[in-house]
């Protein structure tokens, strides 16, 4: 779907008002009945569907180098997923880029708090994924979470959830060494990694 598409399926008319709210439920009855293209990438945050940015170059392949490079040194009980659907509750469902939770955890039973590390990477969506998905990922007791700015190959790791945001949240270059806490053998600096 192109930008010009995506203004297009998107309207701010109600901005102020209440809206009614959908589960994720009702998302997947939309599709399965044919009033949302199951290639249209949505998420669900508190039951307002909201269009996702088209991934742009630096984005795919930045995903795709981390994918190659964490999957070469993923410990034994841990699961690296790309891309999943994650449903955090019945009125929220998003698609981060990466999920890391223990093998010990059935996919369909996982929660917020099972997973060690959720890395959005972002170009257009960054001020979004820094802002509002923080919060609502801390909101559901995410542990940690990283945005990657996949032009600059900055990031910011937000840590210690709490109920009004991460207490702890800092900035790192690209040649700032990228450790998550649960799972140190997936450190990394990014200026060191060779794009694929």
């Amino acid at each position: 779907m192109s930008q010009l598409d995506a203004e297009v399926l998107t309207t701010r008319a109600a901005e102020g008002v209440p809206r009614r709210a959908f589960s994720v439920a009702d998302v997947e009855r939309m599709v399965e009945v044919g009033l949302i293209d199951p290639h249209e990438r949505l998420e669900i945050i508190g039951g307002e569907i909201v269009p996702m940015s088209p991934k742009g170059n630096h984005h795919e392949v930045l995903r795709v180098t981390l994918a190659d490079y964490w999957g070469r040194r993923l410990p034994a009980e841990l699961i690296m997923a790309q891309e999943p659907g994650l449903r955090l509750n019945k009125k929220t469902y998003v698609e981060p880029d990466f999920i890391f939770y223990p093998r010990s955890v059935r996919r369909v039973d996982i929660k917020a708090q099972d997973i060690v590390l959720l890395v959005e990477i972002a170009d257009t969506s960054l001020s979004y994924d820094q802002t509002t998905k923080a919060q609502l990922y801390s909101s559901f007791g995410l542990r940690e979470y990283w945005t990657i700015n996949a032009v600059k190959l900055t990031t910011r790791i937000h840590r210690d959830p709490a109920p009004g945001g991460y207490r702890d949240v800092q900035d790192y270059g690209p040649k700032d060494r990228l450790a998550p806490i649960e799972a140190p053998s997936l450190a990394l600096n990014l200026s060191d990694l060779e794009m694929l």
